[in-house]
């Protein structure tokens, strides 16, 4: 039996208000530790931005992990950051923690996911980026424009996840659970990303979170 410390995040104030989220990663990390015969010490919720490394709830748990000797858990690995220096700053914390949505990462894979998440979220900057500047060019007014770039790529990655998601369950139902063996299962199918490129886990676990 473990003692476990958990770690929830919420993107926006808009969001810890009114749970949106917040119940689904405590239901997750609920599932987890009573099947792992676990024991829930404590519970901490950060309302941040993924890309801010200032975390004082985080910095809370993980002081917490080490007086008490726990293991810190998170719903998913998305939950602390999609940065790989911040990802290597907690493995380097000498706390042990958990992902449920990947249990079984070791350090190395874990560094690799932040990578993979990181390298996404600078090319989605960078498209944005282009599109914005080619707007311009067009004498397209950028505030309103930026908006509704932001809801079309919403639309569009949310449309994907729903087309896909027949075949995550059939995936699922053959017994494959974690992201990087789902991930394996669309590339030998053959099925692209949303941006046309190869499937990777964290790719996978972007996907499931729209689902």
């Amino acid at each position: 039996m473990s003692d476990y410390v958990a770690y929830y995040r919420v993107s926006t104030d808009r969001q810890g208000e009114s749970g949106l989220g917040l119940e689904a990663q405590r239901e997750t990390v609920s599932r987890y530790i009573e099947m792992m015969g676990g024991t829930l010490l404590d519970e901490f919720t950060e309302v941040e931005s993924g890309a801010k490394r200032n975390r004082p709830e985080l910095d809370t748990a993980l002081s917490r992990c080490k007086r008490l000797r726990a293991t810190l858990v998170i719903a998913k690995l998305d939950r602390l950051a999609r940065n790989v220096h911040f990802i290597s700053g907690l493995l380097e914390s000498g706390v042990e923690f958990v992902a449920c949505d990947n249990p079984n990462a070791n350090k190395m894979m874990v560094q690799m996911l932040a990578v993979f998440a990181e390298h996404e979220r600078e090319m989605i900057s960078r498209r944005t980026k282009d599109a914005l500047k080619a707007a311009k060019a067009r004498g397209v007014r950028l505030g309103s424009f930026g908006k509704e770039l932001g809801r079309r790529n919403m639309e569009s990655a949310n449309a994907f996840a729903k087309e896909l998601a027949p075949v995550i369950q059939e995936i699922k139902s053959d017994g494959l659970q974690t992201a990087k063996d789902i991930a394996h299962a669309l590339n030998e199918r053959g099925i692209k990303g949303r941006m046309g490129g190869r499937w990777h886990a964290q790719s996978v676990i972007n996907l499931l979170a729209r689902l």
